[in-house]
């Protein structure tokens, strides 16, 4: 992908999208229809998936700019430079952004996955209230998705957490009626001077863990999507399903970032990387090079 991120880039680019929407929208259903699949996934081959669906949830966030993320266009052109890679071999998104994608035919090849429940908004009075408002399982399946992600908080102060629970146990259940991997992602959650924070100690991680993956009535084809923490070794060796690992809003050096991933990639179990914000919005504004950079700690003996 040629997109230069550091210069002026036309402000009608993405026009062409708008049109097909308003004039053929069944072009959405025949893009996904005729795109190449992934050939499928491997244990000792680590996947590589760029996440991108911050902005559904209210979180535009990205270290110091609260509104990194809310121009959607300069936000394609950074999807496109990092889908580009051959190293990056998927996508997770929210249903506005993976249409997007699929009308440009920027996920050929690519694992896709959905992101399901977007209902706990940043910031909102009831966030912890995480409906399940976006992709579902049948329309994954109409998508030629490999499958959906949901977003599992656990509050032990706040009783919506009780629904998110069962939800996503359905839309567990759900996912494996259809074949479709569902990717959890927990956390035990609390609620610090008025807003919500996740507790990213390795014994919270672990407690997330067990809730999570004990959900729904099967977890033949469930994942785990879990932080990089410190003492990874005790969170990986609290579950045998596959795990990827998530980057999170960047904080600290990218090489102290970069150099956690690359420790925490070589634990049995671990299937990868799911990251979005770190990668597509380097300090550096050099996309390209934070994906390849990432790309280089993968390992891959399959």
């Amino acid at each position: 992908m040629s997109i230069n991120l550091s210069e002026e880039r036309d402000p009608k680019r993405y026009e062409h999208l708008t049109q097909t929407r308003l004039e053929d929208p069944q072009a959405v259903f025949r893009a996904a229809e005729s795109r190449k699949r992934h050939p499928g996934t491997t244990y000792g081959k680590q996947n590589f998936i760029v996440a991108a669906d911050h902005p559904a949830r209210g979180a535009n966030k990205v270290g110091s700019k609260p509104m990194a993320m809310a121009d959607r266009r300069d936000l394609l052109d950074r999807l496109q430079v990092a889908l580009a890679n051959p190293a990056v071999d998927g996508v997770l998104a929210s249903p506005d952004i993976l249409d997007d994608l699929l009308l440009l035919g920027a996920l050929d090849g690519k694992l896709v996955f959905g992101s399901m429940n977007r209902g706990g908004l940043s910031g909102l009075v009831n966030e912890m209230d995480d409906r399940f408002t976006g992709h579902t399982a049948d329309m994954l399946v109409k998508l030629g998705a490999d499958g959906g992600k949901m977003l599992t908080r656990i509050h032990y102060g706040d009783s919506n957490t009780v629904a998110t629970l069962e939800a996503t146990a359905k839309a567990v259940d759900s996912l494996a009626e259809r074949g479709l991997y569902a990717m959890v992602e927990p956390f035990i959650s609390e609620t610090v001077d008025g807003a919500i924070r996740n507790d990213l100690s390795a014994d919270a991680v672990i407690k997330s863990v067990g809730i999570a993956s004990a959900l729904g009535a099967s977890t033949a084809y469930t994942w785990m999507k879990l932080p990089v923490v410190d003492d990874m070794e005790r969170v990986m060796a609290a579950t045998t399903l596959p795990t990827v690992l998530l980057g999170g809003d960047p904080s600290g050096a990218p090489d102290e970032v970069f150099a956690t991933w690359e420790a925490a990639l070589k634990l049995p179990g671990v299937q990868g990387l799911t990251v979005g914000r770190t990668l597509l919005y380097p300090e550096d504004g050099d996309v390209a090079g934070a994906v390849a950079t990432a790309a280089s700690l993968l390992n891959n003996q399959a």
